[in-house]
C-alpha cells in the first residue's frame, strides 16, 4: 500500500502540473487533485510516524496531527483569498467532526477487530474533554450567540479577541503537556522503551524532516489548483459548499490522521491513535482556526468566527458524544461503530442542506 501511495504522488505532482497548464477538465482535474493530496498525506503520515518512533509517541502524535493539519491549512487560506468563506468554515467543521467521529471512530473500530479491549491514559483523556469543551461548545456557542445582533464591524473584533485568546490558550496547553507537567502526562512513554529501541524507524531523521518539507510544499501547489475546481464541482454534482467543505475537502486535507490513526491503533498503540485524532481536533479548533481568522485580515473578505447552526450543533454534539465514548480510558469495536454511525447521519444531513 505504500508503495502505491508513493507511486500515486510521484505520478499524481506532475499530471497536476500538466492538467492545469493544459487546462483540463475542472471535474477530472479535481480527481486528480483529491487523488495527488491523499497520496502525498499518506507520504506526510509515514515521515511523522518515523519520527514518532523516534521521538516518543506524544511528540509524534503533535507532529502527526500537525502536519496533518497543515494540508487543510494551507487547502484554506487559497479558499480564503478566493473569498470560499463558507468552504473554509465548512472544511474547519468537517475537520473537528472528521476527527473525532471518523478517525477515532475507525481507530477504536479497527483496532478493536484485533483486540478486544485497547486503553489508553485516562488522566490525558480527560485533560482533552476539558479543552474539546472550552474550544469548540464554550469559543464557537459564544460569538454565535452574542453576535446575532451585532454589525459586520462588532462581529469581526469579537472573532478576533476570541481567536487571540484560542491561540494563546492552546500554546498554554503544549506548555503544560510537554514542560510543566510533562512527567505526568508522559509516564506511560517509559513502559514503551524497549518496544521503541526495538522499532526501527522506516526513514531517518534527516531524511524524514527532508520528506515532510519537499511533500507539504508540493500539497500546497495542488491545493491552489483544487480550490479554483470547486464551484464547478460543485454544480456538475450538485453538491453544496456546505457539503463539499464538511465532507469533501475535510476528508482530503485530513487523509494523513486517518491513514496514520487507523495503523496506530491496529498496532495496538492508542495512546497515539488518540492523540492524533483528539490532538488535532484541538489543533484545528484552537490554533488553525484562529489563524486563518487572523489571516482573513489581509485578504478582501476577512472571515468572522460564526458558524451555522447545522455546523455548530453537529460539532457540540460530537464532542459530547467522544467524551462520553472515552473518558474512561478504554475503547472497543462497538465504540467506534457508534461514532462511525454518527458521522454518516450528520454526512447525510449536509448532502440535503
Amino acid at each position: 500500500m505504500n508503495k502505491l501511495f508513493t507511486a500515486l504522488g510521484i505520478v499524481g505532482v506532475p499530471i497536476s502540473v500538466i492538467g492545469s497548464i493544459l487546462q483540463w477538465s475542472a471535474v477530472i482535474m479535481f480527481i486528480v487533485y483529491c487523488v495527488t493530496i491523499v497520496a502525498l498525506a499518506s507520504i506526510i503520515g509515514r515521515a511523522t510516524e518515523s519520527l514518532a518512533i523516534v521521538m516518543g509517541p506524544r511528540i509524534g502524535g503533535l507532529l502527526n496531527a500537525t502536519f496533518g493539519n497543515a494540508v487543510e491549512l494551507i487547502i484554506s487560506i487559497f479558499a480564503l483569498k478566493a473569498g470560499l468563506i463558507s468552504i473554509v468554515l465548512a472544511s474547519l467543521t468537517g475537520s473537528v467532526l472528521g476527527n473525532l467521529l471518523l478517525v477515532a471512530g475507525l481507530s477504536f473500530f479497527v483496532g478493536g477487530l484485533k483486540y478486544k479491549r485497547q486503553s489508553f491514559d485516562v488522566h490525558e483523556a480527560r485533560h482533552n474533554a476539558g479543552l474539546l469543551i472550552f474550544a469548540v461548545i464554550v469559543a464557537f456557542v459564544i460569538p454565535e450567540v452574542f453576535t446575532h445582533t451585532m454589525n459586520d464591524r462588532d462581529t469581526m473584533t469579537i472573532s478576533i479577541g476570541i481567536s487571540i485568546i484560542l491561540i494563546l490558550l492552546y500554546l498554554a496547553a503544549l506548555l503544560f503537556k510537554f514542560v510543566t507537567h510533562r512527567g505526568i502526562y508522559q509516564d506511560q512513554d517509559k513502559p514503551n522503551e524497549k518496544k521503541k529501541k526495538e522499532e526501527k524507524p522506516e526513514w531517518g531523521k534527516i531524511k524524514a524532516i527532508v520528506v515532510l518539507f519537499i511533500a507539504t510544499i508540493a500539497v500546497a501547489y495542488v491545493s491552489e489548483h483544487l480550490v479554483g475546481t470547486f464551484e464547478v464541482v460543485g454544480e456538475t454534482f450538485g453538491w453544496s459548499e456546505l457539503f463539499i467543505g464538511v465532507i469533501i475537502v475535510a476528508i482530503v486535507g485530513n487523509a494523513a490522521e486517518h491513514a496514520s490513526a487507523v495503523i496506530m491503533a491496529y498496532k495496538n498503540k492508542m495512546d497515539v491513535a488518540v492523540e492524533i485524532a483528539v490532538g488535532s481536533t484541538l489543533q484545528v479548533a484552537m490554533f488553525v482556526l484562529p489563524i486563518l481568522v487572523l489571516l482573513s485580515l489581509i485578504f478582501p473578505t476577512s472571515m468572522p468566527l460564526v458558524f451555522t447552526w447545522p455546523e455548530l450543533i453537529s460539532m457540540v454534539t460530537g464532542v459530547l458524544l467522544m467524551i462520553m465514548l472515552s473518558n474512561d480510558g478504554d475503547s472497543n469495536w462497538f465504540d467506534g461503530a457508534v461514532l462511525l454511525a454518527a458521522y454518516v447521519i450528520m454526512g447525510i444531513g449536509f448532502y440535503f442542506i
